[in-house]
């Protein structure tokens, strides 16, 4: 038998009033594939976690990552980061964002596009969101939905 250890946090500390967090939905690192081929976008909803109204935006942070992963999945090559509408973001370090205007609770989402390598095999990658600590706020991550490995077949 097991339990979760059990805090009291007491309403009202100063210290957590601007931490906030951002989780894959659903909330676990569960991989997934997806064809090459796909020309649908795939699509990864982010929920973040606010109970306030802020005078400031709450900037969400994300990443590509491929270190370690064989056979890593490149960007621009095997797969696009892509707004709604199929548009590429650009990049100079395989980070992105997401803005919650106000810091208010919200859903969003992160869009990839397959890119239709002919090159033989899967490739993979993962999506992971990454903590993003500034001296306005703190947008943490739980640790059971930060990242989607991600197979492209």
């Amino acid at each position: 038998m097991a339990a979760c250890e059990k805090k009291d946090y007491p309403a009202g500390l100063v210290e957590l009033e601007h931490h906030y967090y951002a989780i894959f939905v659903p909330n676990n690192n569960t991989a997934v594939s997806f064809p090459r081929s796909q020309t649908a976008l795939v699509k990864f909803p982010v929920q973040f976690y606010s109970t306030f109204t802020r005078d400031y935006d709450a900037i969400a942070k994300y990443c590509v990552v491929t270190g370690g992963i064989t056979p890593p999945a490149k960007l621009g090559i095997d797969f696009n980061v892509v707004d709604k509408n199929g548009v590429v973001i650009p990049t100079a370090d395989s980070t992105f964002t997401i803005t919650f205007p106000k810091a208010v609770q919200a859903m969003d989402t992160i869009y990839l596009k397959m890119l239709n390598n002919p090159a033989a095999g899967a490739r993979k990658f993962e999506i992971q969101i990454m903590d993003n600590i500034t001296s306005q706020f703190d947008v943490d991550i739980f640790s059971t939905a930060y990242r989607r490995p991600v197979t492209i077949n």
